[in-house]
């Protein structure tokens, strides 16, 4: 069923393609067929690709699903025009839980083959420095929640899409670190890792604690929604925003830290069972030559 959009006193019934974007739609689709034959059928034309697990391939089509769902279905539409609260799970998706999908489903080798040439390596070896990645990302969402900053942005359509590009690269760039796909871009160790995640969370929670107990309406742009179309009076809808977005980060961050912890664990048993086996080996060897 349409509905009518009522920013800015406008009323207009939202049509099907701006509820549900077929066109997004088609451009996941393709992307994700292009990515099923390359890992399979087209794999061997790559040099060192090794195979990719059904797993991995499950993780890149829940990446895709999730940014269509973010960009392409109705959280966006009535995350933009009527609720911040949809808007803030939006963003969520887009930006906590997308792009970890994506990195673990794609191999290093499909990357490496993108990343040739010393000046695009000198520039992501720069670009994965922990400490940009950590700021710059929580920076450009800080900024983006700054009440004039998201009011302009709403109004302005070209750059808003630039925004969220940076918004969207940032993010990226900040879980390049933490699911990094190519090993020797990988800086941190996993106990880096996870205080890397640590600071994360500590980042972006000021951000958040201001919408979560601001006590009037922050965002003019919703200001315009008739009452008609709010399950909840904006400034409850504007707390429970912060809310949602808080607990999510919470959620994908507390997984984050225990793939890395899972991940240092595994090491360190790998490691005490290579230790113990050259031990016994050596014990044989002393044996051997005293018999």
């Amino acid at each position: 069923m349409n509905s009518p959009m009522s920013h800015g006193g406008h009323e207009a019934a939202a049509t099907f393609a701006q509820l549900w974007s077929p066109g997004f739609l088609l451009i996941m689709l393709v992307i994700g067929i292009l990515y099923t034959f390359t890992v399979g059928r087209w794999r061997h034309q790559f040099a060192n690709s090794e195979p990719v697990s059904f797993k991995q391939q499950l993780s890149f089509w829940i990446g895709l699903a999730l940014w269509y769902a973010a960009e392409g279905s109705p959280i966006a539409f009535y995350g933009q025009h009527y609720m911040f609260s949809v808007h803030m799970f939006q963003q969520s998706i887009l930006y906590l839980m997308m792009p970890p999908f994506l990195l673990v489903g794609t191999p290093g080798w499909l990357l490496r083959s993108v990343l040739k040439g010393s000046v695009i390596k000198f520039v992501v070896r720069m670009l994965t420095n922990p400490l940009l990645a950590l700021f710059f990302f929580n920076f450009v969402f800080s900024m983006y929640h700054i009440p004039m900053v998201m009011d302009w942005l709403m109004d302005h359509t070209t750059a808003l899409a630039v925004y969220k590009a940076i918004f969207l690269f940032a993010a990226f760039q900040m879980w390049f670190l933490v699911f990094c796909p190519l090993p020797e871009y990988n800086t941190l160790s996993e106990l880096k890792k996870m205080g890397y995640i640590f600071l994360n969370g500590i980042l972006l929670t000021p951000a958040c604690a201001l919408i979560i107990f601001a006590n009037q309406p922050m965002y003019a742009m919703y200001n315009t929604v008739s009452d008609q179309f709010l399950l909840l009076p904006m400034l409850d809808d504007q707390q429970l925003g912060g809310v949602i977005m808080k607990i999510i980060q919470e959620i994908v961050y507390g997984f984050a830290l225990g793939y890395s912890f899972y991940r240092w664990y595994r090491m360190e048993r790998k490691q005490e069972e290579e230790e113990d086996l050259a031990e016994e080996a050596f014990h044989a060897q002393i044996h051997m030559n005293q018999a």
